[in-house]
């Protein structure tokens, strides 16, 4: 069934008559708890219903929103959470902005598939009108940066010379439909396909907006021009990368200090507990390398205080065996061990002093034999 929205697609207001309204429920777009309402068929809508790569359209029957609208076979199926009376007649509003939206969008779509058809013999499999930007799926491997600037030149053009936008209706046994572009979905690209993203109309003025405010804050965070931010930032990587490197090595000699530290007491007690801040796994495992863990049983935490970190657990095999499943429940996280060490991540450093408690006792409680 063809829409009075496909007739005409300029319709913003629409008087129609309700021809059945029942029970249902809507799964939100971004998840959680189902919507309950009603689905109502209308004798014909202005309001388009997704598919073909193209979202549905928002409005008002009356003054009641529509929240979704879906094809089930010939009809369209509008989503509202007002029940609607059957045989009643009603207005239909359009959400003008978002249609508009969709049609400069699906207009670009059908100029850019005829030319990159037409230039290169790339045919379009699928297309995806998104939120923020649109996505064609082109029946070819690769394309060129050159390919792609021709396409967008002679796309331009087109523009600039208002070629006529003439839409007709076929059946389904017309021979002349096998000339008419065909969208077949809006399935991901896959092997040998590539995904030409683009933008059309009011979308392309809001990308400028968006790439001119960036550039401004850019320039005053910089303090440079345009021209020099991309350098500018190469520069700040370059110092990032180098800074990291430089704290590591740092963190690397600190753990060496540590354990150093505390091998160098006259006695050493049997348990060493350390929390720091910053810090990685490797900067724990070199201060349980340092010390050693055939005689003392090493608890090292690194990250915040009281939220999430890393923690590692070593010593004698078996203790760690025994101690290191029982570490990570009391932490809130989850860790993996073998040959004497036992490491992961916790969310609740907070309990460090629980786990301290817990390996006090367990040292207390061996033999001095043990």
């Amino acid at each position: 069934m063809v829409f009075q929205c496909q007739r005409d697609s300029w319709a913003r207001q629409f008087a129609t008559r309700v021809v059945s309204c029942r029970a249902a429920e809507l799964q939100p777009e971004g998840g959680g708890e189902p919507v309950r309402g009603f689905q109502v068929v209308l004798e014909d809508t202005i309001l388009f219903p997704e598919g073909g790569g193209q979202p549905d359209d928002r409005g008002l029957i009356g003054d009641v929103p529509v929240l979704r609208v879906t094809r089930r076979g010939p009809e369209a199926v509008h989503f509202v959470q007002a029940a609607l009376e059957p045989g009643a007649e009603v207005l239909l509003s359009l959400d003008w902005e978002r249609r508009f939206d969709h049609m400069q969008q699906h207009s670009g779509q059908h100029l850019i598939t005829a030319i990159a058809e037409q230039m290169f013999g790339f045919k379009t499999t699928s297309w995806e009108l998104g939120r923020q930007r649109s996505v064609i799926e082109l029946d070819t491997p690769s394309m060129t940066a050159e390919q792609t600037e021709a396409l967008e030149r002679s796309v331009n053009e087109k523009i600039r010379e208002r070629v006529p936008v003439i839409v007709r209706e076929l059946a389904a046994d017309d021979p002349e439909i096998e000339t008419v572009i065909k969208l077949l979905g809006t399935e991901k690209g896959k092997k040998n396909k590539t995904n030409l993203i683009f933008l059309a109309g009011n979308r392309v003025l809001k990308s400028i907006e968006q790439s001119h405010s960036t550039e401004k804050a850019l320039t005053s965070l910089l303090k440079n021009g345009p021209g020099e931010h991309v350098e500018a930032v190469k520069r700040l990587q370059s110092s990032v990368k180098l800074l990291q490197k430089n704290n590591l090595n740092l963190l690397r000699d600190i753990a060496v200090l540590i354990a150093r530290d505390f091998k160098s007491k006259p006695v050493q007690s049997q348990l060493f507990v350390l929390h720091r801040k910053e810090g990685d796994s490797e900067f724990m495992n070199i201060i349980a390398n340092e010390i050693g863990t055939e005689e003392t049983l090493l608890f090292l935490t690194v990250g915040d205080e009281k939220e999430a970190g890393l923690f590692l657990l070593a010593g004698p095999v078996e203790a760690v065996e025994n101690l290191g499943p029982r570490v990570a429940e009391l932490l809130g996280g989850k860790g993996a061990g073998k040959r004497g060490r036992f490491q992961g991540k916790a969310t609740k450093m907070s309990r460090r002093g629980e786990v301290q408690a817990l390996l006090q006792e367990f040292i207390s409680h061996q033999s001095p034999e043990a």
